[in-house]
C-alpha cells in the first residue's frame, strides 16, 4: 500500500495554524499506524475494535473541545474537524464511535448537565475510561424527532421511563446513555447508566454499512431514575437538536477525510496498474474522472474550512451546518462510488478500502438529518417558509 497523501489542490494545508497541524497529523499517524491494519478484519466480522478506546482517550480525540477542567483539551472548532476527517479517513465506524462520545454524550453532559454530572462523567469520558451513547431516533419518529414515543413520568421524587431507540451507536457497549424522553413540561435528556434495572442494550446485526461500529436498539422498561440523572438544563427539543448540529458539523469534515481517502487510492490504483501496455492513468477517461474528484473535495475542504472558523467566531448557524452536511456527504458518496468503478472488480474487495467506505458512506447520508431533510431546512433557511410541517 502506497503512503497516503491527501489531495490539497489548493494549498489549504497553509491556511491551518501549527497547532491545528500538528493535532491532524497526529492523528492521521495514529490512524495509519493502529486502525488501518485491523479494520478489514472487524468491517468483515461486525465487530468494533472497543480495546483501542482507551488509546483514543490518550490521544485525546474524545469531547477535544471540552474545557480542560473536565478533562477535555480545550481545542477550537477547526481541529476538531481535522481530527473527524483523520478517524473518518479510516473509518466511518471510527469517526462515529468517537463523534458519539464526544459530540452526542460529552456536549449535552456539559451543556446541560449538573456540576455533578460533568464531575462524574466527563473525565472518564474523556479517557475512554467509559464509554456513552445517544438515544433520541425511534422506530417510528427518525426525521420528525418531535413525534417520539419514550416518555418519562414522576412517581414521587424519582422518574419512570418507557420507550424505544434505534439505531443507537455505541449502545450496547455503553456505560452511559443520553437518553430524551417526553414529559409533561416537553422534552428532557436524562443519563442512563448501564446496568440500571429495565433497560437493555440488544445489538442490532445483519449490517452491510457501518458494519465496524456497534449500531444497537435501547429499550426502556419501567426504568426507575432519580431526578438527579435529568439533564436540569435541558429544554425541549432545541436542546438534542443542538447536539446533532455540533455532530452534523464534525461529520462534515469526516466526509471530507473519506473522499481523500478513495481519491488518493484510486490515483494510485490507475498509476499502477497496466493497460495495453500503458498505465491506466495515461487514458483520458480515467484523468477526467480524478479530475472532476479533485475538484468536488477541494471545494469540500473550502466548504468545512469556512464553517470551522464560524463556528469559532460564534457564528456558525444550524442552517450552515444542515448546507455543508448535505454537500459534504453527498460528495463524498460520489466520489466514493467513481473510485468503486475506476478499480473494476478490486472495486468489491476488502483488500482495499474504497468499497468499504462506499457502504459506509450509504449510512452517513443518512444518518444525522437526510440529504432531504437537510435539503428541506436549507430551503426553509432561504424562504422562510418550513415546507416539512
Amino acid at each position: 500500500m502506497q503512503p497516503y497523501r491527501q489531495l490539497d489542490f489548493l494549498l489549504t494545508d497553509e491556511l491551518f495554524s501549527d497547532e491545528e497541524r500538528m493535532v491532524r497529523d497526529t492523528v492521521r499517524a495514529w490512524v495509519s499506524e493502529r486502525f488501518l491494519p485491523l479494520v478489514m478484519e472487524h468491517f468483515e466480522a461486525g465487530t468494533f475494535p472497543l480495546e483501542l478506546s482507551q488509546e483514543l482517550g490518550e490521544l485525546g480525540v474524545f469531547g477535544p473541545t471540552i474545557p480542560e477542567e473536565y478533562g477535555g483539551a480545550g481545542l477550537n472548532g477547526v481541529t476538531y474537524g481535522l481530527i473527524c476527517q483523520e478517524l473518518e479517513r479510516g473509518d466511518s465506524g471510527l469517526r462515529s464511535f468517537v463523534s458519539v462520545q464526544g459530540s452526542l454524550v460529552m456536549y449535552p453532559i456539559h451543556a446541560f448537565g449538573s456540576e455533578e454530572q460533568k464531575r462524574e462523567w466527563l473525565p472518564r469520558l474523556a479517557k475512554g475510561q467509559a464509554i456513552g451513547c445517544f438515544g433520541l431516533t425511534e422506530p417510528d419518529a427518525g426525521s420528525n424527532p418531535g413525534g417520539m414515543n419514550t416518555n418519562a413520568r414522576r412517581d414521587g421524587s424519582d422518574w419512570i421511563l418507557n420507550g424505544r431507540k434505534m439505531w443507537i451507536t455505541n449502545g450496547t457497549i455503553a456505560d452511559v446513555a443520553v437518553v430524551w424522553a417526553r414529559t409533561p413540561d416537553g422534552i428532557r435528556g436524562f443519563l442512563v447508566p448501564k446496568g440500571t434495572k429495565g433497560f437493555t442494550a440488544p445489538e442490532q446485526k445483519h449490517k452491510w454499512s457501518l458494519r465496524a461500529s456497534i449500531t444497537s436498539e435501547l429499550v426502556l422498561d419501567d426504568v426507575r431514575l432519580p431526578d438527579s440523572a435529568r439533564l436540569p438544563g435541558s429544554a425541549g427539543l432545541k436542546s438534542p437538536l443542538s447536539c446533532l448540529t455540533q455532530a452534523r458539523y464534525g461529520i462534515t469534515w469526516g466526509a471530507v477525510g473519506a473522499a481523500t481517502a478513495v481519491f488518493d487510492e484510486a490515483l494510485n490504483y490507475v498509476k499502477e496498474r497496466t493497460v495495453f501496455d500503458k498505465p491506466l492513468a495515461a487514458y483520458q477517461i480515467p484523468q477526467t474522472k480524478l479530475a472532476e474528484m479533485a475538484n468536488q473535495i477541494t471545494l469540500a475542504q473550502l466548504l468545512a474550512l469556512r464553517l470551522g472558523r464560524l463556528k469559532d467566531e460564534g457564528k456558525m448557524t444550524p442552517a450552515m451546518v444542515n448546507l455543508a452536511k448535505r454537500n459534504n456527504v453527498r460528495m463524498a458518496l460520489e466520489q466514493a462510488r467513481i473510485a468503486r468503478d475506476m478499480l473494476g472488480a478490486n472495486g468489491i474487495s476488502l483488500e482495499y478500502q474504497t468499497g468499504r467506505h462506499m457502504l459506509n458512506l450509504e449510512s452517513v447520508v443518512t444518518y444525522e438529518g437526510t440529504h432531504d431533510i437537510h435539503t428541506l431546512a436549507v430551503g426553509a433557511e432561504l424562504t422562510g417558509i418550513p415546507a416539512f410541517r
